[in-house]
């Protein structure tokens, strides 16, 4: 299981790509942190999750 924001997921074996063709998050505004580590964006489709992995990720939202 790999905990995403909180929430148990079972997408050990998954790359991040693989799991955010399924979400509706914008890639373009988004970062993520993998066990206290941010993942460069250019390592999304080789970064593959593993249980027991903590994930946050984090939408930018622009305002005025």
């Amino acid at each position: 299981m790999v905990k995403i924001n909180g929430e148990c997921l079972d997408i050990a074996g998954k790359t991040l790509t693989e799991y955010l063709i399924t979400t509706s998050y914008d890639c373009k505004r988004i970062a993520i942190e993998r066990n206290g580590d941010i993942v460069p964006r250019a390592l999304y489709e080789s970064t593959v999750l593993k249980d027991g992995d903590s994930v946050e990720v984090v939408s930018f939202v622009g305002g005025g």
